[in-house]
């Protein structure tokens, strides 16, 4: 069990954990929590954050209590730390009232390096009692933005862990986090009792994620052609905004041959439990989810991340497409994005109960969403410029990127556009003006005598595509608003009166129409084609992947836990052929290479 206090937390990083290194500033965290120092850390998904608090929990005397809000995340990192060989349990609501006693008697007796607990079980006075019983290491409370009261992911029980400080002074803290703005970096500090604290920010940049958005066009038809294209065998993350839209793409998904099961709140918690199993334990799975799934989801192989609905934020954008590509192999963050997304969500605020403060957040927070989808600059560089960093112009592997995009000056569409909303009385929707500006006669048209307006008929050079690119456009950029009536009807805001009176120009997105087909992407873009059909490499990954599975299978994990693809990799460009050459591969630790070592060198050794 414990490590002597003098073990260097390199020893632990290589021996345990397998890796050679540290990256970024993760020495620099675990130096500073070793000390017995508090520290709040913003790093991005895939980054390496469990390490910070794991290996000084393992160094320090005594145990580390991980304050974590699912259970999922907890049954998955002590899956893999067991086979790391760590001394670790969780204490949540899956347990039984004699499983619950067997886990109390080791963190009684000092058994555990460390210990995983929900934040409500935390705070019970019986948690808090054992707690002054015992040698606590540090307190590390995972995903801290959750304590944020205007964010996505709020838990209330967060609030309470101010408790901490209070009665463990002298036991230092680290708040974790991949999704934190400046406003909610201050409410953790603030709400955790972390003002002392030394704030590391690694870089948000994922850059092995490619970042695409496309106009939505017939979406299902686009998703499919874009996992068939792409991602024909790999495990990915569809989301949808509503319930319905979830079960009905997943089933349409299914009718086209690809394993996809729903994930949503009004499932049961055992089919969602299933689901989720099978997503973490199987190849090829693809979950269609809302927002309701994600969160504690840490599987590394999840090569792409669908947007079927536009998010309410960057923080959630950024969130739930950082479930892509944990692995730092390429991965895809890919959207579709139309007028519909627009008009849905501004009406969704509109129609919001929250105070006044608050709808202007998440006002603010749509519009720098809104912005990011109609940029024709580099993604990546605008993402990045959201938290705070000031990266490079152009980064090379996002759509903008590779594909420019051109705008056109569009001041005199914008005023067609703005002038027909003004003249039909500001009470009809976007198929409505558009027929009215391209002149089509029908029969509601005559029956409100828009045919004799000045607008009728004057915006007959743009197709109805482009026409609904305009108003998309210039809702995005807030000079027009939904109303609240339920029918998307729309009204001109003060922001459009500099473009009615010719005092401000505007440019326009150009659309990209896309052909039917996209080409595919080069053969290193995915792991599993990243050897070619009938070569060696081939032969000896596809090896070493169904030994893993039979492995995983019979110790009922899920394969990545076994070894991650990144590890198979290396095993297939190295190709080592004794325990100590195996020992040197990324991700294998002394515990793993006792387990597994003598039956992954058996499979090398027989592909030879």
């Amino acid at each position: 069990m414990q490590t002597a206090v003098s073990t260097s937390s390199l020893d632990v990083l290589n021996r345990v954990f397998g890796y050679s290194a540290f990256r970024g500033e993760q020495e620099a965290i675990i130096n500073q929590v070793i000390s017995g120092q508090d520290a709040l850390v913003l790093m991005p998904t895939g980054g390496g954050k469990s390490l910070c608090y794991q290996i000084p929990s393992i160094v320090r005397a005594g145990t580390g209590i991980v304050v974590s809000p699912l259970i999922a995340l907890m049954h998955n990192q002590v899956t893999a730390l067991k086979l790391q060989g760590v001394a670790v349990a969780f204490l949540n609501s899956s347990l039984s009232f004699q499983e619950v006693q067997a886990v109390e008697g080791q963190l009684m007796r000092g058994e555990l390096d460390l210990l995983y607990v929900a934040p409500e079980r935390l705070c019970q006075e019986r948690t808090l009692n054992l707690l002054h019983q015992i040698d606590v290491a540090l307190f590390a409370i995972d995903e801290a933005h959750c304590v944020s009261q205007w964010g996505h992911d709020f838990r209330p029980e967060y609030i309470q862990l101010s408790i901490l400080h209070e009665q463990f002074p002298q036991v230092p803290r680290i708040a974790l986090t991949a999704t934190a703005d400046e406003s909610t970096r201050k409410e953790i500090s603030l709400r955790l009792d972390l003002g002392a604290a030394d704030l590391f920010i690694s870089s948000f940049d994922r850059p092995n994620i490619r970042y695409r958005v496309q106009q939505k066009n017939n979406a299902r038809a686009q998703l499919l052609q874009f996992i068939n294209s792409e991602h024909p065998q790999d495990a990915g993350i569809v989301y949808c905004l509503s319930r319905k839209k979830v079960d009905e793409t997943a089933a349409w998904l299914a009718e086209q041959g690809i394993k996809a099961l729903p994930y949503h709140a009004g499932l049961s918690a055992n089919v969602r439990q299933l689901h989720q199993e099978r997503f973490l334990r199987e190849d090829e799975i693809v979950i269609v989810a809302t927002v309701a799934f994600g969160m504690g989801i840490d599987k590394p192989d999840v090569r792409y991340v669908a947007h079927m609905d536009l998010p309410k934020s960057i923080e959630a954008y950024y969130q739930e497409t950082g479930r892509a590509g944990r692995d730092g192999l390429p991965a895809d963050a890919w959207m579709v994005y139309g007028l519909q997304d627009v008009i849905m969500l501004r009406q969704m605020l509109s129609s919001s109960e929250a105070i006044e403060e608050v709808k202007r957040l998440e006002q603010r927070k749509l519009e720098a969403m809104l912005g990011f989808c109609e940029i024709i600059s580099c993604r990546r560089a605008s993402l990045l410029g959201y938290f705070g960093e000031q990266p490079e112009p152009r980064c090379g592997n996002c759509d903008n990127c590779l594909e420019p995009v051109e705008s056109w000056e569009g001041t005199t569409e914008a005023q067609k556009a703005l002038s027909c909303v003004f003249r039909t009385g500001q009470r009809f929707g976007v198929n409505y003006l558009i027929d009215v500006l391209r002149g089509k006669l029908t029969p509601r048209i005559e029956q409100f005598r828009h045919n004799e307006v000045s607008t009728f008929a004057i915006g007959q050079e743009l197709t109805e595509v482009q026409w609904r690119s305009v108003f998309r456009q210039l809702m995005a950029r807030g000079l027009l608003a939904v109303d609240m009536d339920g029918y998307g009807s729309l009204k001109l805001t003060e922001d459009s009166r500099p473009i009615l009176r010719g005092e401000e120009t505007v440019h326009f997105r150009k659309d990209i129409v896309r052909a039917k087909k996209a080409p595919r992407r080069k053969k290193t873009s995915t792991v599993y084609s990243s050897y070619s059909d009938h070569s060696e490499e081939k032969k000896i990954w596809e090896a070493l992947r169904t030994k893993r599975t039979e492995l995983a299978q019979e110790q009922g994990v899920p394969a990545y836990i076994i070894f991650h693809d990144a590890t198979l990799m290396e095993m297939v460009e190295h190709h080592p052929v004794s325990l100590h050459e195996l020992s040197q591969i990324s991700g294998v630790g002394a515990s793993k290479l006792e387990k597994y070592g003598d039956e992954f060198l058996e499979v090398l050794m027989a592909m030879e």
